[in-house]
Formats: structure tokens, C-alpha cells, sequence
């Protein structure tokens, strides 16, 4: 993947605006950057998804070693999910290429709706 230089700034604030609500909220900076990088950055779909996993990885990993400095960490509460996330996250990086990106469109606008009522109500 190679940005043009006038996106350069627009890849540059949806990382921002990505590390922002991961950083704010612990996660979802995904549900961020995958609308931000396709409207700023003119990512092509067929890049736009495993772009962001490799980009919210080391996000999440930078969350959790500050969360871990600031605040006590429930490992043993946390541990039955992220084995399970794990589990998941390695199901997907094989299989994942095999899922249409119209449905990969489809089940992340459908999560993000139904966080956003879960928030509401």
C-alpha cells in the first residue's frame, strides 16, 4: 500500500482519531478507522480491513500497557475472553480472505448499530 502525499494527513487523522477512541473507550478504534481510512486515506477495500488489523494491534497494545500503569488490570476476570478473542482473531486471519467485503461492510455496520443502541438504551 503506498499513500499519496496529500492522504497522508487524512491516514494520519484517522489513526488519531482511531488511538483517540481506543484510548478513551479501550477498544473500538477499529470501528473508527476502517470509515476514516476508506473516506481519508482512499484506502481500496481489498486492503482496508487487514490494514486496520495490523494498525489496532500494536493500538491495543499501547492501551493495555497504559491502562496497566494507571489502573489495576483483572487478569483472571480477563482471561476466559481473550483466549476466546485469541481464538478468534486466528480463525479470521485464515479464513478471513474467504468473507466478501460487502459482508465484511455489512457485519461491522450492523456491530457498530448495535453498540450504539446497547449505549442509548
Amino acid at each position: 500500500m503506498h499513500i499519496h502525499k496529500r492522504l497522508f494527513f487524512g491516514a494520519a487523522a484517522a489513526g488519531l482519531a482511531a488511538g483517540f477512541v481506543n484510548g478513551l473507550f479501550g477498544g473500538a478504534g477499529g470501528m473508527i478507522l476502517i470509515p476514516a481510512l476508506s473516506l481519508l486515506a482512499q484506502i481500496d477495500e481489498q486492503e482496508l480491513f487487514p490494514t486496520c488489523v495490523s494498525v489496532m494491534l500494536p493500538v491495543s497494545l499501547l492501551s493495555l500497557w497504559l491502562g496497566s500503569l494507571y489502573t489495576a488490570l483483572p487478569w483472571q476476570d480477563a482471561m476466559p475472553y481473550l483466549i476466546g478473542s485469541a481464538i478468534g482473531g486466528v480463525l479470521v486471519g485464515l479464513f478471513g480472505k474467504k468473507i466478501p467485503t460487502l459482508w465484511l461492510h455489512r457485519i461491522l455496520g450492523i456491530m457498530i448499530l448495535w453498540g450504539g443502541v446497547r449505549y442509548l438504551c
